[in-house]
């Protein structure tokens, strides 16, 4: 049997701290660190739709044997709705006994709990999270104490003192080593940089934070790729989705058709890529302003690591390297009158596209009971959504930070879902129609679609794309509708301010080639960024945002990567001086030759593309 340590003894009082997510066996336990750079770490989190999902496990070496006491990080994660005991309810076993304590019930915020007291005649002992409802409880981090009454931390940088002083070099990076280009975000924009890149000889670190490629586009998320290719000056960029995009359409289908394992094949098959899965981007070394290292940490053996290169590629959709280099950023809704646009809003505002919470159902083919969950969303027969699944209009946070505020903003999507879902089953006049049905798939991960953009030398405009303004610098092209979301009026007569539904508004564009300069930063001179996160305005994103059009982002910052690379210069230098060596290889494109187009869904309305001319610059 295999025992692991995860902390140091402490200087008074014997003490182990453990992170859940380290645990070697996870179960049905899933680890969650969207919101890491919030709360603090990464967390095992309970997700089971209702049914309470296998136990976590590990093997823990304590530093001595007798009694002792363990308290666990947790949070009530209806807190902000419901003032009572929450549905997260989980407990801990030792050596197969249950401590007194349920956890994951009380609590207002990211709270230590007590768990209860043990005795033990071994220092090696085995320890079990036992989910009790399936209903997304969460553990942050287990502490073993000689001593009952702890002031534990509860704050971020409380913790991170706990943890520094507990865990083994937990400060200190391992160093991955030098790279031509460091490309943060494995979304489909960070995956055609990084193999762009590649494919011109550089030698590329992919760093992502999830177990799987493809971010919105993967099966974890489940919204299908959307925009055209072979379209706009270059016809050959985005030739490479076709290597790696599904086939299949549409929004919270089945797993398998996102086809998750050609996502991974496509950037496997690259030998000149180091990929760092499970791995999040923590915090950057600067020298005189630019970005000389990314220091990322592994989600659940918390291996500090640090990726140097001369340049960078934020496509984290957050901006979150941006963001810690200090490059210029905003977010929200701009006025009218800065930006002049017909759709700006006449007094800017932090209003921003939302996330959504997918989810489907299936038919169980008998009886298939759900728990009655009321948790401070009260429905009833007219504000029910009387529906079999939720796609894109399931959308919450659209007057929220998407990034402070993001656990919330994920949580009130799953609130929604099991809140609607249980009045459906046990409430509403329709419940005999829904009485063999069962939650199939619930997303716990959100499918953002803005929060921060990074400012460039040019920000693209909604001006820009319906006059059809001519940029120098085109690369690729953007085909998607102005689509901008709103809270759906329907849904806030009965959830004023909780809105959770959606509509949009979609006004068609011609065909149109965004600026390079779109896709550097303006003040952080050796960062690229590709994705929702590029230098547009809160209404010009209503375009770019679509996967197909951020793929071919990344493929045209993978290119500029390896110019930056032949003549030894930065982003900016490329536009000003190199812009002929970026054409020629955007006229070829990253992609394989000769593939046939795979990709002629979602692309928009077919009839507005047809018989389009586009003009060179």
């Amino acid at each position: 049997m295999m025992f692991f340590v995860s902390a140091l003894i402490g200087c008074r009082n014997e003490e182990l701290f453990v992170e859940a997510e380290s645990f070697s066996v996870k179960g049905g336990w899933q680890v969650d660190q969207q919101f890491m750079d919030v709360m603090g770490s990464p967390y095992l989190i309970a997700h089971g739709a209702g049914v309470p999902v296998e136990d976590a496990s590990a093997q823990v070496r304590l530093p001595g044997k007798g009694e002792w006491h363990l308290f666990v990080r947790t949070f009530n994660w209806v807190s902000p709705w419901y003032d009572g005991e929450g549905p997260g309810k989980f407990k801990v076993a030792v050596d197969g006994d249950e401590l007194s304590e349920t956890l994951g019930a009380a609590g207002s915020k990211w709270i230590w709990q007590y768990a209860g007291s043990f005795e033990t005649a071994s220092r090696n002992i085995s320890v079990a999270l036992k989910d009790m409802t399936g209903f997304d409880g969460r553990c942050d981090a287990l502490y073993f104490s000689r001593v009952k009454n702890q002031e534990l931390p509860e704050d971020v940088a409380g913790m991170r003192e706990l943890r520094s002083r507990l865990i083994r070099n937990f400060n200190v990076p391992s160093d991955k080593g030098q790279y031509d280009l460091v490309v943060a975000g494995g979304g489909v924009a960070g995956m055609c940089a990084a193999v762009a890149a590649a494919r011109q000889g550089l030698k590329v670190a992919l760093i992502h934070d999830r177990p799987v490629l493809g971010g919105n586009n993967s099966a974890e998320v489940r919204v299908h790729l959307g925009g055209s290719i072979e379209c706009g000056p270059y016809p050959n960029l985005g030739n490479m989705i076709k290597e790696f995009g599904h086939t299949k359409k549409g929004n919270a289908k089945s797993a398998e058709n996102y086809e998750d394992w050609k996502k991974m094949s496509f950037v496997e098959n690259e030998e000149n890529i180091s990929l760092f899965l499970n791995t999040h981007v923590t915090d950057l070394e600067m020298k005189d302003g630019s970005i000389e290292a990314l220091l990322a940490r592994n989600i659940e053996t918390g291996e500090l690591m640090r990726f140097s290169a001369p340049v960078f590629s934020d496509c984290t959709g957050d901006a979150s390297v941006g963001y810690l280099a200090g490059a210029e950023w905003r977010t929200g809704r701009e006025s009218l009158a800065e930006t002049g646009e017909p759709g700006a809003v006449e007094v800017a505002d932090r209003q921003v596209l939302g996330a959504s919470v997918q989810w489907n159902s299936k038919d169980m083919g008998k009886p298939s009971p759900f728990p009655v969950f009321e948790y401070g969303k009260v429905f009833t027969e007219e504000s029910v959504q009387k529906v079999k699944g939720g796609e894109w209009t399931w959308e919450t946070g659209m007057l929220r930070d998407q990034v402070l505020e993001a656990e919330r903003v994920r949580d009130h999507g799953l609130l929604v879902v099991y809140s609607n879902w249980s009045y459906l089953k046990n409430h509403s006049s329709v419940k005999e129609e829904f009485a063999d049905r069962a939650l199939d798939w619930v997303a716990y991960v959100a499918g953002k679609r803005e929060s921060r953009r990074l400012v460039g030398d040019v920000m693209l405009t909604q001006n820009d794309i319906l006059g059809e303004v001519p940029y120098e610098d085109a690369t690729c092209a953007t085909s998607w509708s102005i689509d901008l979301h709103y809270p759906d009026p329907a849904n806030t007569a009965f959830f004023p301010g909780e809105e959770f539904k959606a509509v949009c508004t979609q006004e068609y564009i011609e065909i149109y080639p965004i600026p390079y300069r779109c896709f550097y930063s303006k003040n952080i001179p050796n960062l690229f960024m590709a994705g929702r996160n590029i230098s547009v305005t809160h209404v010009a994103l209503g375009t770019v945002r679509v996967m197909r059009t951020t793929a071919m982002m990344g493929e045209v910052v993978g290119l500029a990567a390896s110019v930056c690379h032949r003549h030894c210069c930065l982003p900016r230098d490329v536009y000003r001086t190199h812009f002929a060596d970026l054409q020629a290889l955007m006229e070829q494109g990253a992609g394989k030759q000769g593939l046939p187009n795979n990709q002629m869904f979602n692309v928009g309305r077919k009839e507005h593309l047809k018989g389009r001319k586009v003009k060179r610059l």
